[in-house]
């Protein structure tokens, strides 16, 4: 019987665990219906499927156990024992309870069978508020760690913002650089043409092969770095392995989009990072944990008051328990501490240190924020105002390439020219992209900095 009931535990004990385990399986981000990703699909996505995510969720479920364990302390405890015991008393034990038996109700037997039985009741009046400030202090950390999951998510979506304008970058450079070799490939046709008919010289056939194979290169690289910025953006997604899926590419950088420029001065939007930030609500809940540690410091100052009953019962030469067998107890025990070599005062002390630790922090935090916020947006109005010259300079540029181009083809220009108008233009291009993804990173880094960057994605805006 025994060992059936061991192995039964034993099964049960493995189910359990292999249910908690496909309990706590974190679920791949969903990407079957994605064919181009988008940003905010991919913050998305990523707010989703982070595992560093999951891990600060499971930190909150913790604090929230630490809460219900605080609140326990408020009920009183019932506690039962029980024991059953075979007893056989030593020689000169035995000798002696035969000289002098014992009174009625204790075995004379030399091997005699034991029992007790008690059911005891403790509940604890009061403790010099402790309970209170402990519940207080475990609901605080729980409010604590939500913020703390809350800037996780706003530090994500930024770092996932980040990852994919880079990668957008370079899926940018890519295409830049394949339509300067496209260009010089269709230039090396032309000039081997004119070679063959004898209107142009061999040096042109071989300086646009040079130029082409520059362009090969660069194409190359670009497409390397592509594939390094997809790992990384994988990896703040989530997706397993981090490797996009076959079939999965990135939306293309528009580079007409219509800058908005934000409206609202410093001054508000410190304010609306100060109300919205959650490191901010952070830090004050846990200035509200020092504080209801210091009360917790305070309690040994009072005295403990505790109320105990309890019913016992005893038999000897039989396990079988009677009524009569049974006695009660009641009981109001008070303790009070008088002295304890000045403990009870350092610690009170250090509490209190530790909540002017956190104001000071919390002070400096604050500043932090004022200063991040005029500076995102000194960056951003420099970042719009790059965009405006860059896409100025593609124009002008362009309309170079062209004027250079025609005077070679009509034979008014040398290919040095149109190699010099190439390249322009192809930097030109590039710079234009960077800018581009400077102002978004700038605009992401700015909403990241007033903590509106999670309200398309909690309150459900587009």
């Amino acid at each position: 019987m025994k060992r059936i009931c061991k192995l039964f535990f034993l099964a049960l004990l493995m189910a359990t665990t292999v249910a908690a385990a496909e309990e706590e399986s974190m679920p791949s981000p969903d990407l079957s219906g994605v064919e181009v990703l988008d940003l905010q699909t991919a913050q998305r996505l990523a707010l989703k499927g982070n595992p560093d995510l999951a891990a600060a969720m499971s930190r909150i479920e913790q604090a929230r156990a630490r809460v219900n364990q605080a609140v326990a302390a408020w009920w009183p405890t019932l506690d039962v024992t029980g024991k059953l015991s075979r007893v056989r008393r030593s020689d000169i034990a035995y000798d002696l309870i035969k000289l002098y038996p014992s009174s009625p109700g204790v075995s004379n037997d030399r091997t005699y069978d034991e029992g007790t039985a008690g059911v005891q009741a403790t509940w604890l009046l009061f403790d010099g508020f402790y309970r209170s400030f402990k519940q207080q202090q475990a609901q605080f950390n729980q409010k604590t760690l939500a913020a703390a999951h809350r800037d996780s998510q706003r530090l994500l979506v930024n770092a996932v913002a980040e990852a994919f304008l880079n990668a957008q970058l370079s899926q940018t450079n890519v295409d830049i650089a394949a339509a300067d070799e496209k260009f010089y490939l269709s230039q090396l046709r032309d000039a081997e043409n004119r070679y063959e008919v004898g209107v142009g010289p061999w040096g042109d056939v071989l300086n646009i092969k040079v130029q082409l194979n520059s362009a090969k290169t660069s194409l190359l690289l670009n497409q390397r770095q592509f594939e390094a910025a997809g790992y990384g953006l994988a990896a703040l997604m989530g997706i397993p392995e981090a490797s996009f899926p076959k079939g999965v590419r990135l939306a293309v950088l528009d580079k007409d989009f219509k800058i908005d420029g934000l409206v609202k001065d410093a001054e508000t939007l410190i304010k609306e990072a100060l109300a919205l930030r959650p490191d901010i609500r952070q830090l004050e809940m846990r200035k509200k944990e020092a504080e209801a540690g210091a009360g917790q410091a305070e309690a040994p100052f009072y005295p403990k008051v505790q109320l105990s009953g309890s019913v016992n019962g005893n038999r000897q030469g039989d396990v079988h328990l009677t009524s009569d067998d049974f006695g009660n107890t009641i009981s109001v025990n008070v303790s009070w501490n008088l002295f304890s070599g000045g403990a009870d005062k350092a610690r009170l002390f250090e509490a209190r240190q530790k909540d002017r630790e956190v104001a000071y922090t919390l002070a400096s935090l604050r500043n932090n924020v004022a200063a991040e916020v005029r500076q995102d947006l000194a960056l951003l109005a420099a970042a719009e105002e790059q965009v405006r010259l860059q896409r100025d300079s593609v124009e002008l540029v362009k309309e170079n390439r062209e004027l250079a181009k025609n005077e070679y083809e009509a034979g008014e220009a040398s290919l040095v020219r149109l190699n010099e108008a190439q390249r322009d233009l192809t930097t030109t291009y590039s710079r234009l992209a960077q800018a581009l993804v400077g102002y978004h990173k700038a605009r992401q880094k700015l909403l990241a900095a007033t903590g509106s960057n999670l309200e398309p994605f909690i309150s459900g805006k587009k």
